[in-house]
């Protein structure tokens, strides 16, 4: 593992543009008082980007009805010395605190970061389960899971999550049993890979059952480097391999994280300015109706993936965007795919 200092300041390869975003034109808030909980965002202070607490609630805080938020791992604040195992709890004390900072009130009613997702080397095995105790102490009653990406793909092209896995990380026996120590404390798993590895996710799902496992952005359509332009063949790859992951009762999606730059619409973060919420919702529809229609609303919940997803759109337009693909739910549905299932799988008030 990085020491600390090269972890927290290294530079971000990609940043949003904010003189880019700021041509995107403002909309009106479509329902701005439906309560929305934000189940997945990230929070970090790198040597050429900054998105902490005051940038989080300028997003969250741009009109829409955002009650509280659910932090992701990305490496911020790991501790400086200490074992290597347990050097990532520096990420859970971080977000504890920010979440205190928002459960104070005095910097408005978003409760930021309600829950926290973070870190730990599940390869670890029956050992993981120290390493998560610990930040179950650091978390004061908000840590709720960990992420160890697993996100990897033979060509050079795509580059491979931040964790630097090796190939066929989900399969290792010792991986799989660190998995395993999550649903006995009744701890959740964030699946984050990319698309020609959801069998792999099935596989996983199967041999943990006990363990509630959580699809980062709609399973990572990838559409980039041997990827590209092959849009209709990764879809039909993608919606067969997530058919199968969805017979799983122990897994949820996330919908959202189409956004990246690795993703299937990178063309968008080359226009002249930002698509609105019709574009986006007419661009996403298909990958974001498969995913309901697979898992169910219940088992859906709409992600920012901020700052992330920031490269390609502001926060209030892609929550627009979302509300737009969920014009024609029920009330039920929708309460479901905008608070509720976030509010369940990650045990918040």
């Amino acid at each position: 593992m990085a020491d600390a200092p090269s972890v927290e300041r290294q530079r971000r390869a990609h940043v949003p543009d904010e003189a880019w975003l700021a041509r995107q034109a403002a909309e009106t808030i479509l329902e701005p008082d439906l309560p929305i909980v934000d189940p997945h965002h990230h929070l970090w202070d790198h040597a050429n980007h900054r998105y902490l607490l005051d940038e989080l609630l300028a997003d969250t805080g741009s009109g829409h009805n955002v009650v509280a938020t659910v932090y992701i791992d990305c490496r911020s604040m790991y501790r400086a010395d200490g074992p290597a195992e347990m050097r990532p709890v520096g990420e859970t004390e971080f977000a504890n605190g920010v979440a205190a900072m928002g459960a104070s009130g005095v910097y408005g009613r978003t409760r930021a970061c309600a829950g926290i997702v973070s870190y730990v080397d599940m390869t670890l095995g029956a050992r993981a389960r120290a390493v998560l105790e610990a930040h179950i102490a650091a978390g004061n009653g908000r840590f709720r899971g960990i992420r160890h990406a697993g996100g990897w793909d033979p060509s050079p092209d795509v580059r491979n999550s931040h964790t630097h896995p090796p190939e066929g990380l989900y399969g290792r026996p010792d991986y799989r049993e660190g998995v395993a120590q999550l649903g006995a404390l009744g701890l959740t798993y964030e699946a984050w890979q990319y698309h020609p590895q959801l069998k792999e996710v099935t596989a996983l799902a199967r041999t943990v059952p006990q363990t509630t496992m959580v699809l980062n952005h709609c399973g990572g359509p990838l559409g980039i480097g041997p990827y590209a332009g092959k849009a209709d063949a990764v879809f039909a790859a993608w919606k067969a391999d997530l058919a199968e992951l969805a017979r799983c009762p122990n897994v949820v999606v996330k919908l959202g994280g189409l956004g990246m730059d690795i993703g299937l619409f990178v063309d968008q973060m080359k226009r002249p300015a930002p698509p609105s919420s019709e574009e986006i919702a007419a661009a996403w529809k298909p990958w974001i109706e498969t995913c309901i229609e697979a898992f169910g609303a219940e088992r859906c919940m709409f992600e920012s993936n901020f700052p992330v997803d920031k490269l390609s759109t502001g926060y209030a337009v892609l929550w627009n965007a979302f509300k737009r693909l969920a014009a024609g739910a029920s009330a039920a549905e929708k309460t479901a795919l905008f608070s509720g299932t976030a509010r369940s799988i990650y045990r918040l008030p």
